[in-house]
């Protein structure tokens, strides 16, 4: 196969769209509209940018601006060389992202349209390229809006954040406004676009599945399909090799068909486990495609040997779990919410890197692609695999009650397919799952969440016939038909834990009855050097009634709406931890950083000191998508947040904590997220005397806790720990806050040098600055 790059310079033209009328060729590029050259992948928001016509929409209040633009029709054009195929050769035009509803000429004749932005497409343009000159592609991109307001809505429809234009365009749920991201409907060729020429012999797909992995043995599952121009399936076969390191194998089988499968047995085998819990060990294995022992194509794919189960019931309670199983051995999951690398989604690709980078970094061993974002690409994956970070997926469904037409029904199984057979290789991808909070929804309306066929059907038979082995569950979290006719929140084994936002250790948060805690956060200040980035110089402080806090909190309107309240939440959970809220800009971000911190630890030790009664944390969330006021613990301009520094603490496979009092005692345990036995010292000192509290030794067995001694104390004293331990050549350290608010901020002050001198990770005086 030959791949020719079509990404770099095109033109882009654009004027308001007429309410109604059809794509007209010759209408296009017309000399009263206005053109300017643009970058593909791109959004044309950042073309008008780089051609000076709008400025940064990050900045102030200019995310305003774009409004307008919403109603244009979008014109992509450029030329490349002339192509000259062979007879028995065709050539594909790939899109791997048009956002939204376009329409695609090449060479003048019309090839399709398309109406949905998170999927690839492709086009068969063999019989229109030119093999003299050069050949011209045209691209109309259609207003959202425009073609929105066409539909009929339905009564079982219902939209978040009364964006209605959004539940019938499979557009990135977010992009016309959400909590966490800002409205950007936005338009454009935002992934790459490439001409493939394919020869009549090639593979077409390959799907990989570990059947049985253990240390001894493993067994490797392929299932393939080639096309072939010969008239005879005779002399033809295909042959996988793989190497990881010294393991290695190889096989070839006879193919009989242009279809079939085979497993693999591979001795002493190279497994792939999560993070803490072994080496994300990859193996190449390269497929050949032989025909009369001469080998016609061939293609090299990254896999894990590893299998990978989801053990759930469907309430929560006395005999309940929400567990994952991987090759056996049950996970104790620390991770994060992955939303939009970038409100732009052109951008993301570039982002990956040093995202996935913090998310290593800082101890996850699983993110959950939100629904409300796009589907990420593989080069978000291959790093997850590499990395050992397991990745649960969601549709890109959220908080919406979509149609259940049978037009749209037949979109989203497209769609659906799409995704799965582009990503099921990867073995860092554990779960689909059908959508974000859409079961709540319908529970929430008094409706039936099983009536909703996307989820329940479309959905789940899409997962079952293009990646039976892996786990699906309809909704994040889950009503099962128990808890619906309990109309009982409490019984959800997976939780979303939102509710008041209030004090972190409030009877919310400690008598919550998750297993598995799917979404939980607490909001932290940016630090002020990155605020005096997007925010006017006259907006920086107070926070009182000033309308860029609010946009950046993120409020999706010009005038305040249904978001406007996150600004007061930032200054109710400084007021519940200290008591006060501080009167300048440098205190306020401090203390808010403070809250945060202290409260995403506090999640994540509340799930570890109840393993196995609780099975896992994803907290919301790690990187902004744009620059805003967050539950973020890292901002948009990678600057980390104190939080990020407790939660690489708390999140490493070994770790020493201490629980809330009870019974005028605490206990403190060390908690072993791996798969080896681990013995050691720890102490425990005062932050203020230096007093050692409590001193031994410990072991703890694989994979579980041991409680290493209880202390005594008195809720009716504040006072901050210090934890240090060592095993081996490991060494970890953590923290302890004891007793209630309010605390004193200068008296954290000092604790907080003490905390970061444990280490030195981090500078304490340099803390929100």
């Amino acid at each position: 196969m030959t791949r020719i790059d079509l990404c770099g310079s095109w033109e882009l033209s654009h004027r308001r769209q007429p309410a109604e009328g059809p794509a007209e060729l010759d209408a296009a590029f017309h000399e009263d509209w206005e053109t300017l050259p643009a970058q593909v992948p791109g959004n044309v928001e950042l073309a008008l940018v780089d051609a000076g016509k709008l400025p940064d929409p990050f900045i102030g209040k200019n995310l305003f601006l774009l409004r307008p633009y919403e109603f244009h029709e979008w014109w992509y054009r450029r030329s490349f060389p002339a192509q000259r195929l062979r007879p028995d050769q065709r050539a594909q035009l790939v899109f791997a992202g048009l956002d939204c509803f376009a329409t695609i000429w090449l060479n003048g004749r019309k090839l399709g349209e398309t109406d949905n932005a998170l999927i690839e497409h492709s086009f068969d343009v063999s019989d229109c390229l030119s093999a003299k000159g050069e050949n011209t592609i045209i691209v109309r991109l259609a207003s959202p809006i425009q073609t929105a307001r066409r539909r009929e809505i339905e009564p079982s429809e219902s939209a978040t954040l009364d964006a209605w234009e959004a539940i019938g365009v499979r557009k990135p749920p977010h992009c016309y406004g959400w909590d966490i991201l800002p409205r950007i409907v936005s338009a454009g060729i935002w992934r790459p676009v490439w001409l493939e020429i394919r020869d009549p012999n090639h593979i077409r797909s390959l799907y990989f599945c570990t059947r049985h992995a253990a240390p001894d043995y493993a067994r490797l599952q392929v299932q393939w399909q080639f096309a072939t121009d010969r008239a005879e399936l005779d002399s033809i076969n295909l042959r996988f090799t793989g190497e990881c390191g010294e393991s290695r194998f190889s096989k070839t089988v006879e193919a009989r068909f242009t279809a079939g499968a085979a497993g693999v047995d591979i001795a002493n085998p190279k497994l792939w486990w999560p993070k803490g819990y072994g080496e994300a060990n990859l193996y190449a294995v390269t497929t050949e495609l032989l025909m009369d022992g001469e080998v016609v194509d061939s293609r090299t794919d990254r896999i894990g040997l590893r299998t990978i189960d989801l053990r759930r019931t469907e309430t929560a309670g006395a005999g309940g779990d929400f567990r994952f199983i991987v090759n056996g051995a049950p996970i104790l999951v620390k991770g994060s919410n992955w939303v939009p690398a970038d409100a732009f989604h052109s951008r993301d690709a570039a982002r990956y890197g040093a995202l996935l980078a913090l998310a290593d970094d800082v101890g996850c061993n699983m993110l959950r692609c939100w629904g409300g974002n796009v589907y990420e690409d593989h080069a978000f994956f291959d790093l997850c695999d590499e990395k050992g970070i397991m990745v649960w997926q969601d549709f890109a469904f959220a908080c919406s009650r979509y149609p259940q037409s049978l037009d749209f029904l037949a979109k989203v199984r497209v769609e659906a397919e799409s995704v799965i057979r582009k990503l099921r290789n990867h073995p860092s991808l554990a779960l689909w799952c059908g959508d974000n909070e859409i079961d709540g929804g319908y529970v929430g309306d008094g409706l039936d969440p099983a009536q909703n066929r996307i989820s329940r059907e479309v959905l789940a038979r899409a997962a079952h016939r293009c990646d039976p082995y892996r786990p699906y569950v309809p909704s994040s979290p889950y009503f099962s038909p128990q808890a619906v006719a309990a109309g009982d929140w409490n019984l959800l084994p997976e939780q979303h834990l939102w509710g008041p936002r209030d004090y972190y250790k409030s009877r919310f948060y400690v008598e919550n009855t998750a297993h598995f805690v799917g979404e939980i956060g607490y909001h932290g200040c940016p630090n002020v050097s990155s605020l005096r980035r997007f925010l006017s110089a006259d907006a920086l402080w107070p926070w009182q009634d000033n309308d860029e806090w609010r946009v950046h909190s993120t409020d999706p309107t010009p005038t305040p709406g249904p978001m406007a309240y996150r600004v007061e939440l930032m200054t109710k959970q400084i007021a519940e931890m200290f008591g006060r809220v501080p009167e300048t800009l440098e205190d306020f971000a401090l203390a808010s950083q403070i809250c945060q911190a202290e409260a995403k630890k506090f999640f994540v030790e509340m799930v570890r000191l109840r393993k196995w009664r609780r099975t896992g944390v994803l907290w919301w969330n790690l990187v902004d998508g744009w620059p805003q006021f967050s539950d973020a613990v890292v901002d948009y301009y990678l600057i980390k947040k104190l939080a990020y520094h407790y939660l690489k603490r708390v999140q490493q496979p070994i770790c020493l904590m201490v629980d809330e009092p009870e019974a005028w005692q605490v206990r403190v345990v060390m908690g072993n997220d791996s798969r080896a036995d681990v013995a050691g010292h720890y102490t425990v000192r005062d932050a203020d005397t230096g007093q050692i509290v409590s001193a031994g030794n410990f072991e703890s067995p694989a994979n579980e806790n041991r409680e290493v001694t209880r202390i005594p104390v008195s809720r009716g004293r504040q006072s901050l720990w210090l934890l240090e331990w060592t095993a081996g050549n490991l060494r970890g350290v953590n923290h302890a806050l004891i007793g209630g608010p309010p605390f004193s901020l200068e008296r954290y002050r000092a604790w907080l040098r003490a905390i970061a001198a444990l280490d030195g990770a981090f500078d304490a005086d340099e803390v929100a600055k």
